[in-house]
């Protein structure tokens, strides 16, 4: 019978630090089948870091599951550390991890940010990609910023104006240079609320049914510093994206299988950004799921993409 939820929790098999220059150490780790097909998983925010659960998406009997904490994030070292920490940067450790496990090619799978930064290492290296499950589609663009920090205000105002509450009543018309000025901030009394207070918007608009379990995950004091601070740090640098943005590099991956999984009421990556992806990439799907927002763990969203991991053993 086929799976179609998560499998059980396993522990890794090798987990290290991996030297990527700069002063940034990557924690990594690698479960499930020490011969198996190689996948690699990459999280979100960016800044969120990876988690034991990322691992049950996965049979464990098929798959070499790869994840990793990119530079700042979760384990990696130093912690939430913005310096040397760009796109080109982790497309770049991609590579270095990928060679020091000795990888010819792999299996990408990510969501929101996760799903940006599989598509610049695919567009950067199309051979060593044999597919691609993407989730929650983050293209990076100006008006999905824009979206974030004032569009949402329209499905959650409570959530908006509790964002915006923390800034002083004159800066609030620019919420990411005034979020910026406080998150870095050496000051632990100042930046660690407005991490808090960032952290808690992205979780509270992230499940289509108010989760409060989900909003918990956020609220982790040493995860909301590395989340906020290296999220507004590539938000004010526009996720260090080409000029001509993710879509206008599809050409070179155009022909690699993939599957768009998106939540229809996706309030943090809205729909239209999987709509577009999809009509630029003529190797993928697109998965609508009709009663999802944007969290990898809502019932609906976690059975397609064990759904699709399965499929492509196929």
């Amino acid at each position: 019978m086929p799976r179609h939820d998560l499998f059980a929790d396993i522990a890794p098999y090798e987990s290290g630090y991996l030297p990527v220059g700069d002063g940034h150490e990557l924690y990594w780790e690698q479960a499930g089948n020490p011969a198996g097909r190689p996948v690699l998983f990459l999280h979100g925010g960016p800044g969120a870091g990876s988690g034991a659960v990322h691992r049950r998406f996965f049979d464990p009997t098929y798959w070499r599951v790869v994840l990793f904490d990119q530079r700042g994030a979760g384990r990696s070292r130093p912690h939430a550390s913005v310096t040397a920490n760009t796109t080109p940067h982790l497309v770049q450790d991609i590579e270095y991890l990928r060679a020091a496990l000795g990888i010819t090619d792999w299996v990408l799978f990510g969501g929101s940010w996760g799903s940006t930064l599989a598509l610049s290492y695919a567009q950067a290296h199309p051979g060593r990609v044999q597919a691609m499950i993407l989730r929650g589609i983050f293209l990076g663009r100006p008006s999905e910023l824009d979206w974030f920090f004032h569009g949402l205000a329209q499905v959650f105002p409570d959530a908006h104006a509790a964002f915006l509450s923390h800034l002083p009543a004159r800066e609030r018309d620019d919420p990411l240079s005034a979020y910026c000025r406080l998150l870095f901030d050496p000051d632990p009394a100042i930046h660690l609320p407005a991490a808090r207070a960032w952290s808690h918007y992205e979780g509270t608009c992230s499940t289509l049914i108010p989760a409060p379990t989900a909003i918990a995950g956020f609220a982790r004091d040493r995860a909301v510093i590395g989340l906020a601070r290296i999220e507004a740090h590539y938000f004010r640098n526009h996720l260090f994206l080409p000029p001509e943005g993710l879509l206008g590099r599809m050409e070179p991956i155009a022909h690699i299988p993939g599957v768009i999984v998106q939540g229809r009421y996706d309030m943090i990556c809205p729909c239209t950004s999987a709509w577009d992806l999809a009509h630029a990439w003529p190797g993928a799907t697109l998965s609508l799921v009709p009663d999802a927002g944007h969290s990898a763990l809502e019932p609906g969203i976690r059975r397609r993409l064990v759904t699709c991991m399965e499929e492509l053993r196929a």
